[in-house]
Parts: structure tokens; C-alpha cells; sequence
């Protein structure tokens, strides 16, 4: 089988161009990555206030490294998304109703949004994204620059 030099050249500048805006903005690379949430989307500030008032579960997916370096956001629940038993775990955060508004934050959104759709088809019919995440992404400067709070000790 022989390989147009013009589809190899054209793929290599394809994937140097990604390369670049990944370095040149993190944020527009993470947004690539991203996949659109059939639940939606809320801000960060808005998943806070979510969160306080009860409208919401919202759950930390990341690493208890992670957990560690910067914190979770205040009224998170950690639940790690590596765990084999993730969405068991999960349901009984929410007292085992797979109906009730989950919220997910992640990083950058890349994690909380693929989960949210897998989630979504294990049964679970309203997991929100927090695509800006902890760190921030295109979608957002994210919770810690936002000056939200942040609970260490969880």
C-alpha cells in the first residue's frame, strides 16, 4: 500500500498545530479534549451556590493527590473515578436515587465531562458538568481562581 506524502505531511502539521495551541494555551487544548455533556453545564460559582443550597450533589473525581495539592471545593463529596465501584459509591451518595442532580468537577473538565456521559448511559439522569473544573479550562478560569472555597481535611 503506498502512502501519500501530501496525507503524511498534512497529518503531521495537523497534530504539530495541536500540539502547539497545547502548549500556547492549555485551556484551548483541554477544550479539544472535551465532550459535550448531555446533563449540562454549570460554572463553578454556580455549582457552589448549588451545592450549599441542597440543589445539587456535587462530587470531586479526582485523585487524592489531587485532593491533596489544592483541596475540593467546599460541600464536595471525593470520590475518586478510578474506584471499580465508582457508580455504586455514588448512588449512595445520593441515597440511592439515580434521578438526583450530581454534579461532577474534576481539573480541567476533561474527566467530568466523559464520566458525565458514562454515567449518564449506567442509568443516572441528571449528572452536571463542571467543565472549568478546579484548575480552570476555556470554559473558565476555574474554582480556585475564582476565589471559591476550598475544604483541605476531607
Amino acid at each position: 500500500m503506498r502512502v501519500s506524502r501530501r496525507i503524511i505531511i498534512g497529518g503531521g502539521l495537523a497534530i504539530g498545530a495541536v500540539t502547539v495551541a497545547g502548549i500556547a494555551n492549555p485551556n484551548l487544548f483541554y477544550s479539544l479534549l472535551a465532550q459535550q455533556v448531555q446533563g449540562g453545564t454549570l460554572s463553578a460559582p454556580e455549582a457552589h451556590a448549588a451545592t450549599l443550597a441542597g440543589d445539587i450533589t456535587l462530587i470531586d473525581i479526582r485523585r487524592p493527590d489531587e485532593w491533596s495539592a489544592t483541596g475540593s471545593g467546599e460541600g464536595a463529596h471525593r470520590l475518586d473515578l478510578r474506584r471499580a465501584d465508582f457508580a455504586d459509591e455514588l448512588a449512595k451518595l445520593t441515597g440511592g436515587n439515580r434521578d438526583a442532580p450530581i454534579a461532577l468537577i474534576c481539573a480541567r473538565g476533561v474527566r467530568s465531562s466523559r464520566l458525565a456521559n458514562r454515567l449518564t448511559e449506567a442509568g443516572f439522569t441528571q449528572i452536571i458538568d463542571v467543565p472549568e473544573g478546579m484548575l480552570g479550562s476555556a470554559a473558565g478560569p476555574g474554582w480556585l481562581a475564582r476565589g471559591l472555597p476550598v475544604v483541605t481535611d476531607n
